[in-house]
């Protein structure tokens, strides 16, 4: 066992109990977060519970499976091997679809990241910061679609898809020079057959950008989302790529305009949506943000 602290009949508890809600049909796994206009599929980042994934791996996989989500995003495997975090996941009947890792990583040790996305038996591997010096510009921008087209070359022969999760500080205007922003360059400079793109909304919102016009704008590029939504009354218009994980709200209780996004997004092609909620409420949020995509209309 990877981790001494946890214990196989723990694991095999947690799990069998949430196995047990499904057989009892208390949970719809075909069903949940999607209803007459959102058809998903919808998953969760595990890093929305990473508070609870380093008290207690398993039971929180559980609580995970309970939520009767299928899908799921990785953002590490917490002192488990990749295999054996698999196993886990598939146990709990969890199916990871990405996984997050830094950009260093992808820059200096594509082969690692590769063997590492096989193992966890991944479509998707990305990343979702780039540093930087300064603004984020030009400059940076195409060293960057160089890093991620390099590294999807290498992934395609094991049909895995490499891909930039956007973070707010791409869109500041001129940084990457006149009529034009960062975004556009990562976009515009990586082969769409071997790098997609990951839309969090809160992280164009943030920046004040409309996450409606950037899938209409690059149609088929933005192949999976992350679902999260800004406490209104929080000022717009930053492009530093930070805020306090509680500005995290309930979708739909937010300042996105979730109609208008998803309608864009079905257009686009967008082909995973994952819940990310960072706030210190995640555990009681999720299952309220799920409530809400059942019933969204668009």
């Amino acid at each position: 066992m990877d981790s001494p602290s946890l214990s196989r009949r723990s694991f095999l508890t947690t799990t069998t109990l949430a196995a047990a809600s499904l057989a009892t049909g208390r949970i719809s796994a075909a069903e949940v977060g999607t209803g007459a206009s959102f058809k998903g599929p919808i998953g969760l980042q595990l890093y929305s519970l990473r508070a609870q994934f380093m008290r207690d791996v398993p039971g929180t996989i559980a609580k995970v499976a309970s939520y009767g989500i299928r899908d799921v995003e990785l953002a590490g495997t917490y002192n488990f091997k990749p295999d054996a975090f698999l196993g886990m996941l598939t146990k709990a009947g969890l199916k990871p679809i990405s996984q997050h890792a830094g950009f260093e990583r992808y820059e200096k040790e594509p082969a690692s990241v590769l063997a590492e996305a096989k193992a966890l038996g991944l479509k998707y591997t990305g990343c979702a910061w780039i540093p930087h010096k300064g603004d984020f510009d030009a400059a940076q921008a195409r060293h960057a679609a160089k890093v991620f087209n390099d590294a999807g070359k290498l992934f395609a022969d094991s049909g895995i898809k490499c891909f930039y999760h956007c973070h707010g500080f791409e869109f500041k205007p001129g940084a990457a020079g006149a009529g034009t922003t960062a975004m556009d360059i990562l976009i515009q400079e990586t082969d769409p057959r071997y790098v997609a793109f990951q839309m969090d909304t809160l992280w164009v919102v943030f920046p004040g950008q409309d996450p409606a016009a950037w899938l209409t704008k690059y149609p088929g590029r933005w192949e999976l989302m992350h679902l999260k939504d800004l406490k209104k009354g929080i000022a717009t218009g930053d492009h530093k790529g930070g805020t306090d994980p509680n500005n995290d709200v309930i979708l739909g209780s937010g300042q996105m305009n979730w109609p208008s996004i998803l309608a864009a997004a079905k257009r686009s092609g967008v082909k995973h949506y994952f819940i990310e909620d960072e706030s210190i409420g995640a555990p009681d949020q999720i299952p309220q943000s799920l409530s809400y995509l059942s019933k969204v209309s668009f």
